[in-house]
């Protein structure tokens, strides 16, 4: 129904709240008790006390250059709360907190900035792919599992993500294209926050939306409104049962406002404006879940408390990956292929020789 009914060649929008907090949309309101609705505020208020600390840790020289997810919050809890165990994610990098409900640790998080590669070995979360800095790779990646899913006959989906610069990447057109054709059982996302580092979306695409590029590769698109919960939760339940009917692959585009810096190398005031930043400050997706809640009367939470107890376990896993010891030079190399290639041994090699001399100049 919303893939049918908010077509993208007519530039609509799916939107089920308001900024208010106010349903404007009641018949495509998603069927979710109070303590479901609570659960997921919980879990974007974790991922933005989780996303301010990880960028004060940056600042203070503990960690190297992180992505900041504030604003991203809405669409991680509802992807994050539709993907099952056995379904697959191949994350960007601006995935933390679907990481997070896929049961990826902020320690692993935090030894992936460390540049630690137990960053990428996540011990509890079931077919979760390490983070992809290449853009578009994922998608690439998304449909290949997506395919394998398919010829498997498993009872799998696959969830990826992209930002709105990917979209001009040969990758993102190539992954769609076989995914049309394939009829794979792949979530695409666009999380489409504005900006791909200083270059707004004007001057990515002449396209109406990013959405309408579904036409292009034949399967079902969407825009949505990607700091509305509830628009994001009932377009990815829709999504995934069309996936797992066998239908194939649909792409939503996700509307959202990057509130940080793109990532914690960059300064978004050389390129917006404080006008436009306050303009979209007022369709926050935690704000206006909240408004939500409050309109129902069924928070009932001491959010300060919350948000420290939140803090405090953010520092807690923070303090565990910064005690970490040293890896292995050897994992720098074991985890690319099953049976290491010679160019690498190779290269292993020089670079062991590389540190034999420098440990000799000391």
């Amino acid at each position: 129904m919303i893939f049918n009914d908010f077509d993208p060649k007519e530039d609509k929008i799916f939107r089920v709240i308001d900024n208010e907090g106010k349903v404007i949309n009641k018949n495509l309101m998603p069927d979710l008790d109070d303590e479901t609705v609570i659960q997921a505020y919980k879990h974007m208020l974790f991922f933005r006390a989780a996303d301010e600390m990880a960028v004060s840790y940056q600042r203070q020289g503990r960690m190297y250059t992180y992505p900041p997810c504030i604003g991203h919050e809405a669409i991680h809890a509802a992807a994050g709360m539709i993907i099952r165990d056995q379904d697959w994610l191949a994350p960007a990098f601006r995935e933390v907190g679907i990481m997070l409900l896929k049961g990826v640790t902020m320690k692993e998080i935090f030894l992936y900035y460390m540049g630690n590669e137990e960053g990428s070995n996540f011990k509890k979360a079931n077919h979760v792919l390490p983070i992809s800095i290449s853009i578009g790779s994922q998608y690439l990646h998304a449909t290949g599992i997506g395919y394998s899913v398919k010829h498997q006959r498993k009872d799998e989906i696959v969830f990826t993500s992209i930002g709105d610069g990917g979209t001009s990447e040969g990758d993102f057109s190539e992954a769609l294209n076989f995914a049309g054709l394939w009829k794979v059982p792949v979530i695409y996302t666009i999380q489409n926050n504005q900006y791909a580092i200083s270059v707004p979306v004007r001057n990515q695409t002449n396209a109406v939306n990013l959405a309408i590029k579904s036409y292009g590769f034949g399967i079902p698109g969407v825009k949505v409104d990607g700091n509305d919960f509830f628009a994001m939760y009932a377009t990815y339940k829709e999504a995934t049962e069309y996936a797992r009917a066998g239908k194939g692959a649909v792409l939503i585009e996700a509307l959202t406002y990057r509130k940080g810096a793109h990532t914690t190398s960059d300064d978004p005031t050389k390129y917006r404006t404080k006008e436009e930043e306050l303009e979209w400050a007022k369709t926050d997706p935690m704000i206006r879940l909240k408004k939500y809640m409050d309109n129902k009367g069924i928070w009932k939470e001491n959010e300060e408390e919350l948000i420290e107890k939140y803090k405090l376990e953010v520092d807690k896993q923070f303090e565990e990956a910064e005690n970490m010891a040293p890896y292995k030079l050897e994992d720098v190399f074991n985890y690319m292929y099953v049976d290491m290639p010679d160019d690498l041994k190779r290269q292993k090699t020089d670079y062991e020789q590389f540190l034999t001399w420098k440990e000799s100049k000391k």
